[in-house]
């Protein structure tokens, strides 16, 4: 398998989707890498770390893709790096497979074989390619970052000569992985940290990092689907959790939005009457932003402040952190590469539930269709 990984060119995107360390496995495997000339070096690997490692240079993005069986990708393709992708290779990157379907009929038009890395599934077995789950990690931490930079006071309580600084309140909605790791990042640098989610069951998995659990009344089997991952709420449970949102919010100094649904738009919960309650000062990182927002007044890629509260919506807030983002990455996609490709052969197997869940498009078809879609 001749694989090929070319710079992203999407804007603010630092990461790369392979990295020095991996290619000795996948050479192993059976295959040929070639990399674009400076894909790396945003995220600090450079080309002569690709090629000590046994990876080919090449000084064009085409001189990656037309000679690629497979192409290796952090973002989606544009229509114009859809088109150098070959007839009938292979594409794996996070493809964004609910958004716009165009992208994915015009790789299926040249039978182009898609693979979305968001759609791994949430197994055992699957583990080690979770990119979802490597990539919330590094978002989690980084929001709390940005958060305790933007706010105008101190996270941990401080004992000095002036008196006692209390710490800073930090209310965290959703705790699946970006959560998680906000929680246990906040608590490091001393915030007091409470955490919602609609899932009863994550409760031990929040106050086992120190933070306070603020409970729903909703049922494990309403609020989670069987993959582990958060479900669309009735109106009537919509309502109550805004109304309790509301009631922390306003007592907050931080709040940090990670709560999403798997194929729809990410849930407003956060609205403009209780961001204009909140104190002046007050900080709100919406890592939802490229799904629409939890957060009313949050503008996607951009910071804005109202009634003195910031709000920071940050697109590929991943990229901030593009080392080890990409290390990460690299290690997720070598291992579904491993098991999409053993021995450098294409093994398109749709009874294999991690290949049947990813494969996006295939024998010239477009395969997923988001929820709710008909």
């Amino acid at each position: 398998m001749r694989i090929g990984v070319p710079k992203e060119i999407v804007s603010g995107e630092r990461r790369v989707a392979l990295v020095p360390e991996v290619v000795p496995a996948l050479l192993r495997g059976g295959n040929t890498i070639t990399v674009q000339k400076e894909a790396g070096l945003s995220a600090g690997f450079t080309d002569e770390a690709y090629r000590s490692a046994g990876a080919v240079i090449a000084d064009s993005a085409t001189g990656v893709y037309g000679a690629a069986d497979m192409i290796l990708k952090v973002q989606r393709p544009t229509p114009d790096e859809a088109d150098k992708i070959a007839e009938g290779a292979v594409v794996v990157g996070l493809l964004q497979p609910s958004g716009d379907r165009a992208l994915f009929e015009r790789l299926a038009a040249r039978r182009v074989i898609a693979c979305s890395m968001e759609l791994v599934p949430r197994t055992t077995r699957a583990q080690m390619m979770d990119a979802l789950s490597s990539q919330s990690t590094v978002a989690g931490y980084k929001a709390v970052l940005l958060a305790a930079n933007a706010l105008p006071r101190f996270f941990p309580m401080l004992m000095t000569a002036a008196g006692t600084v209390r710490p800073a309140k930090v209310l965290v909605i959703g705790a699946g992985v970006a959560g998680l790791q906000v929680i246990a990042t906040a608590r490091r640098i001393g915030a007091v940290v409470e955490a919602f989610d609609t899932r009863p069951v994550v409760k031990e998995q929040v106050k086992s990092l120190g933070a306070s659990f603020v409970e729903l009344d909703v049922g494990d089997d309403e609020a989670q689907d069987a993959g582990g991952y958060a479900k669309e709420l009735t109106d009537e449970h919509i309502r109550k959790e805004k109304e309790l949102i509301h009631k922390h919010a306003v007592q907050a100094d931080v709040i940090i939005t990670t709560a999403l649904v798997p194929g729809r738009r990410a849930p407003r919960l956060v609205t403009a009457e209780t961001v204009r309650a909140m104190k002046p000062g007050s900080v709100i990182v919406d890592l939802a932003g490229e799904q629409g927002g939890n957060v009313e007044l949050s503008v996607a890629g951009q910071t804005v402040v109202d009634s003195g509260v910031t709000i920071m919506s940050p697109l590929h807030i991943s990229s901030e952190l593009p080392y080890h983002a990409s290390q990460m990455y690299a290690r997720n996609v070598a291992a579904f590469v491993a098991l999409l490709a053993p021995e450098g052969k294409l093994n398109l197997n749709m009874s294999d539930d991690i290949i049947a869940a990813v494969c996006v498009t295939a024998e010239g078809n477009v395969r997923y269709n988001p929820p709710g879609a008909r």
